[in-house]
């Protein structure tokens, strides 16, 4: 079987207003020893049908069934199937810009690193305002256990890494709240260099609709998402000690 270089793996859900410019952006970025893997999780709108648009062209765009369990099946399911030396996560309403994907294997593998984390420019819903120039400006963004730990920092829509992660990091439990915090830190605890690179790769729309939130919510509910965090963390450490 052919090796496949990158794996793209989009997790969507009502996308039919932004996917079609997101897949495009992806495209741009491809080769054809590339592929995308769609996890649609039962869409109503037109997303399936655009989606089929995309299917059977040079660059092989695998769609699957989400098992209609929320954001984070979504995308394990996607994960799951992706077959690629090196796993780029990507949402359904962003717009990569030319050369992304080029620019983060210069430096995966690179003195260790299986993780990249890059900057990215936070717009508006129509990409003619620039809401934040800078979303690593916004969180502080850097790597290491604890302080991402105390503050996430990862953003899965702008994170790529070797496939050897999935081994460790797949299932995404459902206990956790983010599925790119607990990727990234499975990388920290496991050892692997993680690199946030401060270059804005990504437009980052933000709408109505987003599913991610950049605020904690309470302190009671942040401290409890930490443990719940830590619990299954070690947990999972203990497994592949085993």
């Amino acid at each position: 079987m052919e090796e496949i270089r990158i794996s793209v793996a989009v997790a969507t859900y009502n996308g039919e207003k932004y996917i079609r410019e997101q897949m495009d952006s992806i495209l741009k970025n491809l080769k054809p020893c590339d592929e995308i893997v769609v996890s649609d999780d039962g869409s109503t709108d037109s997303t399936p049908a655009i989606l089929k648009e995309y299917q059977g062209r040079e660059i092989s765009v695998k769609v699957i069934r989400g098992p209609g369990r929320g954001i984070k099946q979504n995308i394990n399911a996607a994960l799951c199937a992706c077959r690629g030396n090196y796993i780029f996560l990507s949402d359904q309403d962003d717009v990569w810009t030319e050369g992304k994907a080029e620019r983060v294997l210069k430096i995966l593998g690179r003195n260790g690193c299986k993780l990249v984390c890059h900057d990215a420019q936070v717009m508006n819903d129509s990409l003619t305002q620039i809401r934040m120039p800078s979303f690593f400006s916004y969180r502080g963004s850097k790597p290491g256990f604890f302080c991402n730990l105390l503050k996430n920092r990862y953003m899965g829509c702008c994170m790529a890494f070797d496939r050897t992660l999935l081994s460790y990091a797949l299932p995404i439990p459902d206990e956790i709240e983010m599925h790119d915090q607990w990727i990234g830190m499975i990388n920290d605890m496991r050892g692997g260099n993680s690199v946030f690179l401060a270059e804005k790769l990504l437009l980052y729309r933000r709408h109505d609709a987003n599913v991610s939130d950049f605020s904690h919510g309470s302190v009671p509910k942040m401290i409890r998402n930490r443990i719940v965090l830590l619990r299954e963390l070690f947990i999972r450490q203990k497994l592949w000690k085993t």
